[in-house]
């Protein structure tokens, strides 16, 4: 088990704490635990890393969503293929510009190994989002999925750079090629450095003079690429897998984003899924209920014959043993629960009338239920305990 605390504990914000609270939250957090206000205060550096780590996932929408249903291991490396939620202190100082409108640091800014205020912004594409439908042979087994995606991808022409060819970019003039502005102001803390993206360059520090005439300086361009998405087996309707870097590109050879795979399950058509199990209604006739006889049920693997014992009662659960779905996590497998329905003709001819009425004189046709013939509802205790 994982031994992290709560993303939410740390921050001290509740469950339904919106986006800008959950902000508020990490930065008064990032201004008590920050190491230059802390010198060689190693438990406030493990808080200062431990707030940001939080902040990093609950800000984000999509991972907080794999989160709040899935916990440490929603948001870690796996073969769902989540990104991980650690951080160093780079990544750390590179995400303070949404916190506090640029890097900021304290008594001379990000020294001491930290990073520095010469940073340049770094270009992250877009994530795309797809539905993937399911049957549950392939959610069962695991499939490997071909899809075709419109999305932006690096320019054929510039590769990415945006400049047309032989040309170069030039270096930024404002900010000298660091991608950023910066101010140092002193306050009662101390000397306060604050850095913000230069307005010349938008943080990238070069600037592109001759611009490529197929993206006009982008660098990406629309097109269409296969996909290649494999699945799990066990994954659930509603889950969420990602693929990193198969989103959107970036601009000027930035990162490119993730693409996001929403599963959707098809109904089948005479299963039904609860968690790893499966469940199915099957209808006898009273005779074979009473005789006994050999009935096939459907698997996600095909039919199976099961033997019913002469005296099946209504509402018996006959449980196939790892006929259902395994665990994502790989828990083993469900079982196959089999309702057993007494099927009653809804009319008789007379004939069958007479034949009726003569069996319901007899003794044996009587209900006469024993210890052993539990009700429905205790089955169903029973197996779902």
């Amino acid at each position: 088990m994982s031994n992290k605390r709560d993303y939410y504990d740390i921050l001290g914000v509740s469950k339904n704490a919106t986006p800008e609270e959950i902000k508020k939250a990490y930065r008064k957090m990032a201004i008590k635990y920050h190491p230059d206000k802390n010198p060689g205060n190693a438990e406030a550096e493990e808080m200062f890393k431990e707030a940001a780590e939080a902040y990093e996932v609950l800000s984000n929408q999509e991972k907080r969503s794999r989160y709040d249903q899935f916990g440490h291991a929603g948001v870690k490396g796996g073969p769902s293929g989540f990104g991980g939620a650690g951080m160093s202190m780079d990544d750390i100082f590179s995400h303070f510009g949404d916190i506090f409108g640029g890097h900021f640091g304290f008594g001379g800014g990000f020294s001491g190994g930290f990073g520095g205020s010469g940073r340049q912004r770094v270009n992250k594409g877009s994530n795309l989002r797809v539905r993937v439908k399911l049957n549950l042979s392939e959610m069962a087994h695991g499939v490997e999925k071909k899809i075709k995606i419109k999305k932006y991808v690096s320019c054929h022409e510039c590769h990415g750079s945006g400049a047309e060819k032989g040309s170069q970019p030039t270096t930024c003039p404002t900010c000298h090629g660091t991608g950023q502005v910066t101010r140092i102001t002193n306050t009662f803390l101390g000397q306060m450095q604050t850095s913000s993206t230069c307005p010349q360059c938008g943080g990238e520090g070069t600037i592109i003079t001759d611009k490529c005439k197929v993206c006009h300086g982008d660098g990406i361009e629309r097109a269409e690429e296969v996909v290649t998405i494999k699945i799990p087996a066990g994954v659930n309707d509603g889950m969420q897998l990602s693929m990193n870097g198969k989103g959107n590109a970036a601009a000027r050879g930035g990162i490119p984003g993730d693409l996001i795979i929403l599963i959707e399950e098809e109904p089948h058509p005479e299963l039904k899924r609860d968690g790893s199990n499966l469940l199915y209604d099957l209808y006898v006739s009273f005779p074979d209920a009473a005789l006994g006889t050999t009935v096939e049920v459907p698997t996600v693997d095909g039919k199976v014959k099961v033997k019913l014992p002469s005296g099946t009662q209504g509402g018996k659960v006959l449980r196939l043993r790892g006929k259902g779905l395994p665990d994502i996590n790989g828990y083993g497998k469900g079982d196959l629960l089999v309702n057993v329905n007494i099927w009653t003709p809804k009319s008789l001819s007379s004939e069958e009338k007479k034949m009726m009425e003569e069996l319901s004189k007899s003794p044996n046709f009587k209900p006469n239920p024993s210890a052993q013939d539990k009700s429905y509802f205790d089955r169903m205790r029973e197996f779902f305990s």
